[in-house]
């Protein structure tokens, strides 16, 4: 092989490699695709809850979110302070960027339904069971993620950062 049928022989090798590495890429954007991308995985962090007295404590969480070809999501948060603790689990699903779901709070026994939106790393649901509803936003960038809840009830609102593990 001459100096020049190696070199065209590597150029040519690099460019196999960068397209094989391109389509692996796209391939995984694929796979990722749907509203629920990015959210994928384990995440802890630490917050704030703020109760209806005024009072309000730092919390530390941790949140699991399983997603199930990019139309349906799984997720756990459980989050605890020296006083107060939460363990909410949710399943959604999407059409399109429209999503619907069931949602559970363990340690006080209440369940209800949630509507919303989800897309470009971000879901904004409205959660209701009876005697309690709440407006929550999640926002992942990255391995980042901000969860906020709002509502009129005993917890007037929580405010999450957590990294992906």
């Amino acid at each position: 092989m001459t100096f020049h049928s190696a070199r065209r022989f590597g150029h040519a090798i690099k460019a196999a490699g960068a397209g094989a590495i391109l389509m692996l890429s796209m391939s995984a954007s694929h796979a990722q695709s749907g509203p629920f991308v990015g959210f994928d995985g384990a995440w802890s962090g630490t917050g704030t809850v703020s109760m209806s007295d005024g009072s309000s404590e730092r919390i530390r969480c941790r949140a699991t979110y399983k997603v199930d070809g990019g139309s349906a999501l799984a997720q756990t948060l459980r989050c605890a302070s020296d006083s107060y603790k939460f363990d909410l689990s949710s399943n959604v699903t999407s059409q399109g960027n429209n999503i619907s779901g069931s949602w559970s709070e363990a340690s006080r026994n209440i369940y209800g339904n949630l509507v919303g939106k989800a897309g470009g790393g971000q879901i904004d649901v409205f959660v209701e069971a009876a005697g309690f509803a709440a407006n929550i936003t999640l926002t992942t960038r990255g391995n980042k993620q901000s969860v906020s809840i709002s509502s009129k009830g005993e917890i007037r609102g929580v405010s999450i950062n957590m990294v992906k593990s």
